[in-house]
């Protein structure tokens, strides 16, 4: 593989030269293992392979639901566990569409206008489904000498450890004085969960495994704790010999399959209610063994082969989480003496980890991940920016690119709705599923921000790659996405130039849709963008599309009013509008996530930042927002400014035990802080970006320049 910078390079910020020399990646990674000796509902640790993913209480397992379900959720979710509600009303997305007078011309957009009872329900049902299923609750069945089930206030002696260089996780308890020792890891390859448990409340029967099964809601969360409509779906034994049996789960129209095998061949399956079943392991040890493989359907591995042993799953997670953390980028805070480093140097690892179990999929990941349900589980693709862009910048452009492919296959959808509106080329979905249908909002369908994104990826592969192989499999998609840009940017013959909107939202959800165009950040994203599809066909011998290039010699400047940027041209009151200095402060976008182009001042923008900085409601924000903030100010080369966006003390930038983003009692995790969090440490170290006080010891190795 042909990289356009070294593969590794080496930095040292205020270190002598004598001390140069190669990170050890064990060494830092280790010392941020997570320890836990008390049950936090907000310190769920979750083991994955970045198509599935497990989190665990406490045990190890997921024995306490209910009580986990306001905090990080004790979810088991896959990128391909869907399930739809029967639509027996029919409903189709044209019933949300409303028309907006756009220039002169009416295009219609999927939207929640609620204007019929029937409107209603048919958008809520679009939105609604299909979502992402909770496939299952994997815990212990535990009693006490009694006989009573044990509770969490029982579990007593707690430590609990997640190594993130092996995948293992282990957690030490009692009860009633009763050591339990668990080892649990997730397959790197298949969607399987291994444990091992050693007791001897094993030997006393006092132990056992129990595998429930949900049913999914229609609720914007879903925390896999929804124990009611037992009727509605069936779950029952289809398969059964020896050490193994096969459960399949039937809802509607969806199925799929759990194999459980046991290592002993003595163990008991049995079915204690509806949709909850029990192994029971052999009282001849205090060592039991169990392997859980979670499918979509029937095939070859389906009888989970011998080779599926704990211990060698557990050499199997050795083997790739040591591949991970030795391949790309890596960075080391040792002796720094700033109070903040250690906890960056924490985030950074735990962020690392979790975007590599949550966000490496064939599709772009929901942004809560595979952990619980938001938005119903489907993806938004604004987000996939933040989520996949630090891949690319640590060196792994190959686990970005796994969720390139799945924009091919849901290109027909985003090209209907181009059609629709009037458009050339392809429209990107905002909010959408794993088929790329597109999902009625009053605010997701008019944000544009999403549709660059697919070009600066591409652009990311081919900067890695720098060969026309890349240069081939992305270039249909490319040219799509840019004919519908330039399509999109409408002229105006008394201005002599073209704009974006009205008609649209910009990255900052704040403004109405009716009366927004120019956003500062779009129009620079739609410049950049333009600019690289040109660059896209000079690299493949085509001459240059003179529509891209008409639009980019005559693209609106950036709206500017007493010496700073405005949010967008329509808002003149940007900066004096209250309302307007909430959410996402997204002209930092303009040169932040951005490079720089010929439409930026450089001047402007530093007066800009200066201004946002002090007078933005920094408590009303989200968690990619202190990263954004913190490129802008790396750009600028305001190294102490960068730090301090990036370690805000928000409650939106706050990090918890296990490395999640919390946001509010609605999001507890949200991965797209933590990508942002990635990226920006990658921007800073390629932009000798940390602060000069004398105060920060960096060295990183194998970093590449953002674009």
């Amino acid at each position: 593989m042909k990289y356009a910078f070294p593969f590794f390079t080496i930095i040292f910020l205020s270190l002598p030269l004598f001390s140069q020399s190669k990170i050890n990646r064990k060494a830092v990674v280790q010392r941020h293992t997570v320890v836990l000796t008390k049950a936090d509902t907000l310190a769920s640790l979750s083991l994955g392979n970045g198509r599935f993913c497990f989190t665990a209480d406490i045990t190890g397992l997921q024995t306490f639901p209910d009580a986990y379900a306001k905090g990080i959720p004790l979810g088991t979710q896959s990128e391909w566990g869907w399930h739809s509600f029967p639509n027996r009303e029919g409903y189709r997305i044209e019933e949300s569409l409303k028309d907006y007078d756009t220039h002169g011309r009416k295009v219609p957009y999927g939207i929640q206008a609620n204007t019929t009872e029937r409107n209603r329900l048919a958008v809520n049902y679009l939105r609604q489904n299909p979502h992402r299923l909770q496939l299952g609750n994997l815990g212990f069945d535990m009693t006490k000498k009694d006989g009573s089930p044990v509770k969490l206030e029982d579990i007593k002696d707690i430590h609990q450890t997640l190594d993130m260089w092996t995948g293992e996780l282990k957690s030490h308890f009692t009860i009633e004085g009763e050591a339990v020792d668990v080892v649990t890891f997730c397959h790197q390859v298949n969607d399987v969960i291994s444990v091992k448990v050693k007791s001897n409340l094993v030997k006393k029967g006092q132990i056992k495994i129990r595998l429930r099964f949900p049913y999914p809601t229609d609720k914007f969360l879903d925390e896999g704790n929804n124990w009611e409509n037992e009727d509605k779906h069936t779950s029952f034994i289809i398969f059964h010999p020896k050490n193994r049996t096969t459960i399949e789960h039937f809802l509607d129209n969806d199925r799929y399959f759990v194999t459980l095998k046991s290592s002993d061949g003595k163990s008991i399956l049995s079915e204690k209610s509806k949709h909850q079943f029990v192994v029971t392991p052999s009282v001849l040890s205090d060592v039991f063994e169990l392997n859980v493989m979670f499918q979509s359907h029937i095939n070859a591995k389906f009888f989970l082969p011998e080779f599926y042993t704990f211990e060698k799953i557990a050499k199997n997670n050795q083997k790739q989480w040591q591949s991970f953390w030795q391949s790309g980028a890596a960075i080391d805070f040792e002796g720094s003496t700033d109070p903040r480093a250690k906890e960056l140097e924490r985030r950074i690892i735990l962020s690392q980890y979790l975007t590599k179990i949550q966000c490496t999929g064939t599709m772009p990941p929901q942004e809560t991940g595979l952990t619980y349900n938001s938005w119903f589980g489907k993806p938004h693709l604004e987000m996939h920016w933040w989520h996949g862009v630090h891949f690319a910048q640590w060196g792994r452009v190959a686990l970005m690119e796994r969720s390139l492919d799945w924009y091919k296959k849901v290109e027909p959808e985003a090209t209907k709705i181009a059609q629709r509106q009037g458009f050339a080329g392809i429209r990107w979905q905002k909010m959408t599923d794993p088929d790329g249908k597109e999902a009625p909002s009053s605010v997701g369908a008019f944000l544009i921000w999403q549709q660059p994104h697919f070009i600066y990826f591409a652009e990311q592969a081919y900067q890695a790659h720098n060969n026309k192989e890349t240069l081939q499999k992305y270039k249909d998609l490319v040219f799509k996405t840019a004919d519908f840009m330039a399509s999109y940017a409408y002229f105006d013959s008394l201005k002599q130039r073209y704009i974006l909107g009205k008609g649209l939202i910009p990255a900052q959800e704040r403004f109405k849709p009716e009366s927004t165009f120019n956003p500062t950040y779009e129009l620079t994203y739609w410049y950049w963008a333009l600019d690289i599809a040109q660059k896209w066909r000079q690299r493949l011998g085509l001459k240059q599309n003179e529509k891209y290039a008409e639009v980019l010699n005559k693209l609106s400047p950036l709206p500017i009013k007493d010496g700073v940027y405005l949010a967008t041209e329509s808002a003149q009151d940007s900066y004096t509008n209250d309302h307007y200095l909430t959410d996402h402060p997204s002209v930092f976008g303009t040169f932040g996530m951005l490079p720089e182009t010929p439409l930026l001042d450089k001047k402007i923008m530093q007066t800009t930042f200066d201004k946002v900085w002090q007078i933005w409601h920094w408590d009303d924000t989200w968690g990619w927002d202190f990263p954004m903030t913190c490129m802008t100010a790396t750009r600028l080369n305001l190294p102490d400014k960068a730090m301090d966006a990036l370690m805000m003390p928000i409650r939106t930038n706050t990090y918890l035990p296990n490395g999640h983003n919390y946001q509010d009692s609605r999001l507890r995790l949200y991965l797209p802080g933590n990508g942002g969090l990635l990226s920006a440490v990658a921007l800073m170290c390629t932009y000798d970006g940390f602060p000069k006080n004398g105060m920060w010891k960096v060295k990183w190795e194998g970093m590449q320049k953002m674009l």
